[in-house]
């Protein structure tokens, strides 16, 4: 069978007659998207965007997975591509519009068992962390949400971003001085 290398998905079959070989394909191709998707949906803030992107970020990679050489390197590289592609359409647009994360697809189901009162209280939190990222440059709260929420280290966020570990670690900083002073305002 003939293979092809992509990236961070192995060996995987270019041409079968096997159904399993194209779910596989098929598995893997949606595992990253959905991986992409996030972390697009985490820079652009909001839905439609984030899925346009996402199609737009894995077309941008496979028609550009040559240029990939290492394929244990693949997922910093599939980052990379997914945050320069979410970071020139916000410098395009000019600014994030968030929607409701309730509106993310494959989101689990709300608890039901949840109170009323633990709702609203999840709500509130996530206004607020919303209302905090829109006080914070592109680059911060793309650091920020790489590190904290993605937990990727310094260095694949430096790599995802495009810059050094040293820039990465300052707009982190920045964002977080920036969050506790939104923080102190809250409560004042």
């Amino acid at each position: 069978m003939e293979t092809m290398a992509m990236p961070r998905f192995g060996m995987l079959p270019m041409a079968s007659s096997q159904p399993e070989s194209l779910d596989a394909t098929e598995h893997a191709i949606n595992t990253h998207m959905r991986r992409m998707f996030r972390l697009i949906y985490r820079i652009v803030g909001n839905v439609p965007d984030a899925q346009d992107l996402t199609q737009e970020a894995m077309l941008k990679a496979l028609r550009r997975q040559s240029q990939l050489k290492d394929d244990r390197k693949a997922a910093a590289w599939l980052n990379r591509i997914a945050v320069n592609t979410a970071l020139d359409f916000v410098r395009r647009r000019g600014r994030v519009r968030f929607e409701e994360l309730d509106k993310l697809p494959d989101r689990p189901p709300v608890d039901k068992a949840e109170s009323p009162e633990q709702r609203v209280l999840r709500s509130e939190t996530r206004n607020w962390i919303e209302g905090g990222l829109r006080r914070l440059s592109e680059r911060e709260r793309t650091a920020l949400l790489l590190r904290d929420f993605q937990e990727m280290p310094a260095r694949e966020v430096a790599a995802a971003m495009g810059c050094s570990p040293a820039t990465v670690r300052s707009h982190i900083s920045n964002a977080r001085i920036k969050f506790r002073k939104y923080k102190a305002e809250g409560q004042s």
